[in-house]
C-alpha cells in the first residue's frame, strides 16, 4: 500500500509561498500528484485569483497556536468526499474509499446492505442513512494494520480526529 505525503498546516500558501496568518481563512485541499494524494493549503486570495486543480478542498480557518483545536472536516464533507470518489479505479483512491465507508459506518451515515462478487471483487452494497440511496464499495481487503494506518493518514491529511 502506498504511503501518502502527510503535511500539517504550516501557515503557508503552497502556491504563492506567503504566510497564512493565524485567524485568517484558507483553503486546505487534497491534490493528486504523481505520488499519489497530498495536502496543500492555498490563501484566499490565491485560491480566488488562481483556481488552482484539485481533488477535493475545504474553506477553514488557521486557528491560533494557544486555540484549542477544532474539527475541520464534518459529517457532510466526508459523504462528498465519499461520493466523490464512486468513480476512481486506482489502488490509492479505492482504499481510501473504503476506509471512508468504515468511518461513516461507524458514525451512522451509512449502513451496510450486502454483499456481491463481480469480476474476482467483493463489493459492499451501502445505503445512506436517511436518504434510501445505495452506494457500492469495492473491499479491497485490507487487514486491521493496514486500515488503522490509512484511517491515521487521512485524519492527518484533512486535519481531523477520525
Amino acid at each position: 500500500m502506498n504511503n501518502w505525503e502527510i503535511d500539517r498546516p504550516l501557515g503557508q500558501c503552497f502556491g504563492s509561498g506567503k504566510a497564512i496568518e493565524p485567524g485568517r481563512e484558507y483553503f486546505g485541499a487534497l491534490v493528486a500528484t504523481e505520488e499519489g494524494l497530498q495536502r496543500r493549503d492555498f490563501c484566499a486570495e490565491f485560491w480566488e485569483s488562481e483556481k488552482p486543480e484539485v481533488f477535493c478542498y475545504w474553506r477553514t480557518r488557521l486557528p491560533a497556536p494557544e486555540e484549542k483545536k477544532k474539527l475541520f472536516v464534518d459529517d457532510e464533507m466526508l459523504m462528498a468526499f465519499f461520493e466523490r470518489l464512486a468513480e476512481e479505479s486506482e489502488r490509492e483512491k479505492v482504499n481510501f474509499r473504503f476506509v471512508l465507508a468504515l468511518i461513516l459506518m461507524r458514525k451512522r451515515r451509512l449502513k451496510y446492505d450486502a454483499t456481491k462478487t463481480d469480476d474476482g471483487r467483493e463489493i459492499w452494497r451501502v445505503r445512506v442513512v436517511g436518504e434510501g440511496v445505495f452506494a457500492e464499495v469495492v473491499n479491497p481487503h485490507l487487514d486491521e494494520e493496514q486500515i488503522e494506518q490509512l484511517s491515521s493518514q487521512i485524519g492527518q491529511i484533512l486535519h481531523t480526529d477520525l
